[in-house]
């Protein structure tokens, strides 16, 4: 069982930056690939990136460039650093973990019922 708790989510002004962090519990993190997803109101959860245990990134094409996905095993930590931050950005971001096999594609990525753990979310506004 993964617990994932994320914060750093507020209010920001457009052209602004944010770091999203994700706390992972348990002693298998790093077996894991991580992975960022959001939802805006009214629309469906989107792919946003991820990274598998050796360091594979996917990055969703609207976020390529601005965003930047990490982990650090030695913390259970994921972050998500958003850079040029814009109001389409606005969203709950939500943090999720996969318990893989042995590859680690795009396809797989993308998909949020490849994971097997979420966090609650954090909002994320971004003002114009």
């Amino acid at each position: 069982q993964v617990q994932l708790l994320e914060s750093g989510g507020g209010l920001v002004q457009a052209g602004g930056s944010l770091r999203l962090s994700c706390a992972a519990s348990g002693r298998t993190f790093s077996s894991y690939a991580m992975g960022w997803f959001r939802q805006a109101p009214g629309q469906e959860r989107e792919f946003v990136a991820s990274i598998s245990r050796s360091d594979t990134i996917y990055y969703e094409d609207s976020v390529k460039g601005r965003f930047t996905i990490s982990r650090d095993n030695a913390k259970n930590t994921v972050y998500l650093q958003m850079n040029s931050l814009k109001p389409e950005d606005t969203a709950v971001y939500y943090c999720a973990a996969a318990d893989y096999g042995s590859s680690w594609y795009i396809s797989k990525a993308l998909r949020d019922r490849t994971y097997n753990y979420w966090g609650q979310g954090t909002q994320v506004t971004v003002s114009s």
